[in-house]
């Protein structure tokens, strides 16, 4: 908000993150956003406190960005986040503002939230909650901020409290909404479930698509052909039919899963049964890629060296939750394998996550004296490997393109075994 000229607080309860965001130093690596939160401080307009009462005395509109993960050993999502910052700061709000929800939750949470609002807050009335889901993906979350594909504003249903938060997001979004971003007011339940239903949707294209691969294994066929020869019917498009590892992070495996949890608690569970095999599909694609690893080797990692080309769930980040890539290193290094991994940027969150492993310096120095090496998440440097550099410090030239990233001809041509998801 601060870049569109707003004045920002931002509250955090981990002084040392803090402090942290205060030097200018992102504690998580996503592109463009450190000039943009360089530029903010420098100016005066971007501030960070670890004090509820500043913010509440500070803030004309608050926005609840906290996390909601996956329960432990449920499916369900874990609130415990949102209801605390609920319960700090609406206690201390002694004057009219917007409490704005940002974070992703199951259907029925922000009628509850906004009670509760109205029973803690000294304002009554004057403290108003909206609901408006964020759509940001990680590695484009600047771009998606400053220029998003649609804004949803979940109001009360009280006629006043909605006129005011609908106004207050028309100003907070004016910039957006002049240059032709849909705007669309919407009742909380349904604002909350544009995100979960969104989320559904990608994960149930991203699966589909490796369902087809499962299938052009079998039959001999190139799953990547199949997907370019859909992606030129309008009805389907080409977005999110990229076949591969599949898909990880922070939101659409947890997202998918709260979603069907709340569907049965609704009683309506059979409507979202086909997400469980959704879920089943994404999971079987890293099976699938050890098998894949392990049959280039005869059939055992033991005494082999494995090079894994990516940690993060994704390029352009450095977030590991639920990483497809780590999944399968941490696999391969339970059977036996010697794994060595390097990614760009998520190395340090990766050795938190798995320091049963080693990691290397480059991409050439985990390939070096690999009997196999895996491309895993599809950085740009990882795409543009030289296979004649990589076959210099390698046991054995083959490797196994976990995102179809590669040109199988070319690193056939350089003397490689290919092997890739999908594809014969």
């Amino acid at each position: 908000m601060a870049d569109l000229g707003y004045e920002v607080v931002g509250l955090d309860t981990d002084a040392t993150k803090v402090e942290r965001l205060a030097a200018g130093d992102l504690p998580v690596y996503e592109p463009g956003l450190e000039p943009i939160l360089r530029r903010n401080l420098a100016a005066g307009r971007l501030r960070f406190t670890t004090s509820y009462d500043e913010a509440a005395d500070f803030g004309d509109v608050h926005f609840v960005c906290v996390g909601t993960p996956q329960k432990h050993g449920e499916y369900a999502a874990d609130l415990t986040y949102v209801d605390a910052a609920i319960e700090e700061l609406a206690p201390r709000l002694h004057r009219p503002c917007l409490v704005v929800g940002k974070s992703t939750v199951p259907v029925g949470t922000a009628a509850r939230l906004a009670a509760r609002l109205a029973e803690l807050a000294p304002a009554g009335g004057d403290a108003v909650l909206a609901w408006n889901p964020e759509f940001l993906r990680e590695g484009y979350a600047v771009k998606d901020t400053l220029h998003p594909d649609r804004i949803v504003a979940g109001v009360p249903d009280d006629q006043g409290a909605a006129e005011r938060a609908e106004k207050v997001l028309r100003e907070v979004y004016s910039s957006m909404i002049g240059e032709g971003t849909p705007f669309i007011v919407a009742d909380y339940a349904t604002a909350e479930l544009v995100k979960v239903a969104a989320n559904a949707f990608l994960a149930t294209k991203i699966s589909f698509i490796n369902a087809m691969a499962e299938v052009c294994e079998a039959a001999h066929a190139d799953v990547t052909k199949l997907s370019l020869a859909l992606s030129y019917d309008d009805r389907i498009g080409g977005k999110f039919l990229g076949p591969g590892l599949g898909f990880g992070g922070g939101c659409l495996p947890k997202d998918i899963r709260a979603f069907m949890a709340r569907a049965g608690e609704l009683g309506v569970d059979q409507a979202l049964t086909f997400l469980r095999e959704v879920d089943e599909i994404n999971i079987r694609r890293r099976i699938r890629m050890v098998d894949l690893a392990r049959e280039l080797l005869g059939g055992s990692f033991a005494g082999r060296t494995v090079g894994v080309l990516g940690a993060a769930f994704k390029p352009d980040s450095d977030d590991v939750r639920d990483s497809p890539a780590l999944d399968v290193a941490a696999t391969i290094h339970a059977q036996g394998g010697a794994v060595t991994v390097y990614d760009p940027q998520a190395m340090n969150n990766a050795r938190r996550a798995h320091p049963d492993l080693k990691f290397g310096t480059s991409a050439l120095d985990a390939a070096r004296d690999a009997h196999v090496v895996l491309l895993l998440t599809e950085w740009r440097e990882f795409r543009e490997m030289d296979p004649a550099a990589l076959a210099g410090v390698v046991a054995e030239r083959n490797i196994v393109d976990g995102r179809n990233a590669l040109d199988p001809e070319r690193w056939r041509t350089a003397g490689w075994t290919y092997r890739a998801l999908g594809r014969p």
